[in-house]
């Protein structure tokens, strides 16, 4: 099951240390950890449908994996996941995903949150697990992820996530629960430039904020130094209309009360949104700082990026995952059976021969052992 880019899951993961002890080892751990990946490209939920697929496809397993006591049961792989160190298990996952993307000059890395729904124990009184995950657009995977305490936020979450990452000359993008002065430098210190959403959270820039642009705006941006972009998109019965204003030069920067507190602030920014649909009109306006200069264009699609994230992450995996329907809740189960998920979606997305979408392309690799192998070869 190697590839050619030597991105095999026996290579990144061969030295996960294993939860269990001797006595209790009737499988091998790179076993399980390997059953399990196929079996969620292949379309598996749940660990009962793990271990079905591990059963159906033994005769195809034997050919890349010793399998000295066939197939886990379900309440097996069940137990390893629960065990298993999310923090080793991720640190596994980094070091594959860093050997199937190149992180392209300027790409917008988009770090947003997610709830796994129903994995929450009330009986216990544990909360669902929010995950924090940062998605490469131009990439199409994501890079990492972290789960955020019960007892705190993505305030917390977002450093630590980051940490993680090599976002070299990217553009981070972040919504207003990460507008934070020190996650703010944070990422100019580890060499990328930020777009961060401002709202009430950060009562006094977004008053600052605010004010500027409306000024501007009763002025109609006369004699106020300005970046300008627009776009229109037309389809589906509606027409959605961009605008992005930028103000950068440094007097308007620096009246801010809290510049100050901002490293590597350079731009003010605000994007509008009008969509019409028949004789309905609705126009949302946001705001964002950044330490990029005042390209209106280049930041109205950072910020597009960011949103994107919505599509092509998180409702990828509750439609084609199921991952809202899981149940898993034992231990750390449910944190490492979203790493698996985002392995499986990162293959899937990289994976350009089979034109059709993420859920038919699960089953597409369940049916047809070929096309499982030429996933596991991606890319």
């Amino acid at each position: 099951m190697s590839t050619t880019s030597g991105a095999s899951i026996q290579t990144h993961f061969a030295n996960l240390p294993d939860p269990r002890s001797d006595h209790t080892k009737q499988h091998l751990l790179l076993d399980i950890i390997v059953i399990a990946f196929s079996a969620i490209l292949c379309g598996a939920d749940s660990w009962v449908e793990v271990e079905a697929f591990g059963e159906a496809k033994r005769d195809w397993l034997r050919r890349f994996l010793p399998l000295p006591n066939g197939i886990p049961s379900h309440d097996t792989f069940s137990d390893v996941f629960a065990r298993l160190d999310p923090d080793e298990f991720r640190a596994c996952f980094l070091s594959w995903v860093q050997t199937v993307m190149t992180v392209s000059q300027g790409q917008v890395v988009a770090i947003d949150g997610k709830t796994v729904r129903r994995s929450h124990d009330r009986r216990l009184g544990k909360s669902a697990i929010h995950m924090v995950s940062a998605w490469a657009q131009a990439n199409r995977l994501v890079m990492g992820q972290v789960k955020v305490d019960e007892k705190s936020n993505e305030i917390t979450a977002i450093p630590a996530l980051l940490q993680l990452l090599d976002v070299t000359g990217c553009i981070v993008t972040i919504d207003a629960m990460g507008t934070q002065t020190a996650i703010a430098e944070q990422i100019v210190a580890q060499g990328a430039d930020y777009v961060l959403a401002v709202k009430d959270n950060q009562e006094r820039l977004a008053q600052d904020v605010t004010a500027t642009f409306a000024e501007a705006e009763r002025v109609e941006f006369k004699h106020v130094p300005h970046d300008y972009a627009k776009t229109i998109e037309k389809g589906h019965g509606r027409i959605d209309t961009r605008e992005c204003w930028t103000i950068s030069r440094s007097d308007y920067v620096e009246a801010l009360r809290t510049v100050d507190a901002w490293v590597g602030l350079r731009s003010l920014v605000m994007v509008r949104a009008t969509r019409q649909i028949g004789d309905e009109t609705t126009i949302f306006t946001r705001y964002y700082i950044s330490s990029l200069a005042g390209q209106a264009a280049r930041l109205l699609d950072a910020t597009r990026r960011h949103w994107a994230v919505e599509n092509d992450l998180h409702w990828t995996l509750d439609l084609a995952f199921r991952e809202d329907e899981s149940r898993v809740r034992v231990g750390h189960g449910a944190e490492n059976l979203v790493i698996l998920r985002h392995m499986a979606l990162n293959l899937l997305k990289q994976e350009k021969t089979a034109k059709m979408g993420i859920k038919a392309k699960r089953l597409k690799a369940g049916w047809d052992e070929t096309y499982l192998l030429r996933l596991l070869a991606t890319p």
